[in-house]
């Protein structure tokens, strides 16, 4: 992925998800996936697929048990 995909992947993600701290990065080394951020915290990975000359993405967020703790006294 270049730098104008990347661009458009996070307009297209900031838009969604309706969240302009939402930032797209190359990866130093894999040129078929990118980073996704939220401000300064890893959210997940983008990656690219080209089959018969489609170009398509997926969006794989992790979830650790951690993170669906509940902090609430209800």
């Amino acid at each position: 992925m270049d730098k104008v995909e990347i661009q458009k992947l996070q307009d297209y993600l900031r838009r969604l998800y309706g969240n302009a701290a939402i930032r797209v990065t190359a990866r130093p080394k894999l040129k078929d996936s990118a980073e996704v951020f939220v401000g300064e915290e890893f959210v997940g990975i983008i990656s690219l697929d080209i089959e018969d000359g489609d170009r398509s993405y997926a969006f794989v967020q992790s979830i650790l048990d951690i993170d669906l703790e509940d902090d609430h006294d209800d």
